[in-house]
């Protein structure tokens, strides 16, 4: 009987050499690699799968860290060399103007910027001594932030159950005038605290008094006493009444609500902040 024929597989033939046969099985097997970075790749198949290990959350880390490291560096550099100019050239624009300005594109609506710088010597004792009366009147004193004042903003807000104010100085609303926009956060609060300090190492205090009178605002598109005296009561800042000076004043917390001739109560009272500030402050 003649030996039966050998048998035959249709998946395999000779010419398809050594590995053919490999080929049914290749596309279920996994594979895994690991990089030289700590990276896992984990390939199943047609699909590769990433996880992240401790050493590339590291490596992220580090690399987040640096770029707010450089970023900071930037913008505090590019701060200080306008503060140095400041010293002598007035701002042509602050971020809270520019704030205003994209803030009233957005919405569609029409915006007009009155602002026109003068000298201290162009504004009028009175509204200096009624702004530092209202919003700062340890200025001549404190380093560029006032803790005490702040200590006694959170003692009285805790008591009210509400906030009720604030405890920032002249020259911390002058650099968030300047460098920074109106919108409250922790993150904005803390890049302040530096720009303060450096505000303080960079200009005289004269300077700093000088350059808030002249860019803080008093009304929706009013930036400065000039352009204040101008709108509320139709005169330079040179010329203003002590009750005319102290009524802008009033207005400075809120300027977009707060309108000098109906701030008749707390005018009053600044009035009498200023005549006690007169009797221990020698600048005035």
């Amino acid at each position: 009987m003649p030996d039966p024929p050998p048998s035959y597989d249709a998946s395999h033939s000779p010419d398809d050499g050594p590995d053919a046969g490999r080929s049914s099985c290749q596309n279920d097997s996994t594979t895994a690699t690991s990089s030289g970075t700590g990276e896992s790749r984990i390939q199943s198949g047609d699909v590769e799968v990433f996880t992240l290990t401790p050493a590339v959350m590291r490596s992220w880390l580090k690399t987040a860290v640096r770029s707010t490291l450089i970023v900071l560096i930037g913008y505090y550099t590019l701060c200080t060399l306008l503060l140095v100019s400041y010293r002598w050239v007035d701002p042509p624009t602050t971020g809270v103007q520019i704030q205003r300005a994209i803030s009233a594109w957005w919405a569609g609506d029409a915006y007009e910027r009155s602002y026109r710088p003068v000298s201290l010597a162009d504004i009028d004792d009175d509204l200096e001594l009624a702004v530092v009366s209202a919003e700062d009147t340890r200025f001549f004193q404190h380093t560029g932030i006032d803790w005490k004042a702040i200590g006694e903003a959170i003692e009285d807000n805790r008591e009210r159950g509400r906030l009720h104010r604030g405890g920032s100085t002249i020259t911390q609303q002058l650099a968030k005038n300047l460098f920074q926009t109106t919108h409250s956060s922790l993150i904005r609060k803390g890049l302040e605290v530096p720009l303060t300090y450096l505000t303080e190492l960079v200009l005289p205090k004269e300077r700093i008094l000088e350059l808030y009178l002249n860019v803080i605002e008093w009304g929706p598109g009013i930036f400065g006493a000039e352009a204040a005296a101008k709108h509320h009561y139709g005169r330079s800042a040179s010329s203003l009444s002590r009750w005319h000076a102290a009524a802008l004043a009033a207005c400075i917390p809120n300027p977009h609500v707060r309108i000098p001739s109906r701030m008749t109560h707390y005018t009053r009272t600044i009035l009498g902040r200023m005549r006690q500030v007169e009797r221990f402050e020698a600048y005035f």
